[in-house]
């Protein structure tokens, strides 16, 4: 059986991971999607994050206007770099070409000093 552990770090063997520093520069040039749940978010996220919980982001990523286009560069976050990385694996199989995940997710942003919007 595998565990949770396990899931996450074979998943991050298959991505691409960028640091708080790296999406800081590209805010407003990058999509940003926030994997956490309502609560999460609620309580504080990325500025320009767009909500979609890890949980319906399959079946909700196209809904969306600015992600209609495979080629799309994207962000994935979430609390800690663990969802977001499942995340990041899941919408490479729906084909988005330019998907990478936030190391250390949401804690690492706020550790590093970075803005955040509350809603």
């Amino acid at each position: 059986m595998t565990t949770t552990a396990e899931m996450v770090s074979k998943a991050k063997s298959k991505i691409r991971e960028v640091t708080p520093q790296d999406v800081s520069k590209q805010l407003g040039n990058v999509t940003i999607i926030d994997v956490r749940e309502a609560d999460e978010y609620a309580a504080g996220h990325i500025p320009g994050a767009i909500n979609i919980p890890r949980g319906v982001l399959e079946f909700k990523i196209d809904q969306h206007p600015s992600l209609y286009d495979h080629n799309t560069n994207i962000v994935l976050q979430c609390q800690g770099g663990g969802r977001s990385a499942l995340a990041t694996v899941a919408l490479q199989e729906l084909g988005y070409k330019h998907v990478s995940n936030l190391a250390g997710g949401y804690s690492a942003w706020t550790a590093s000093g970075f803005p955040i919007e509350k809603s």
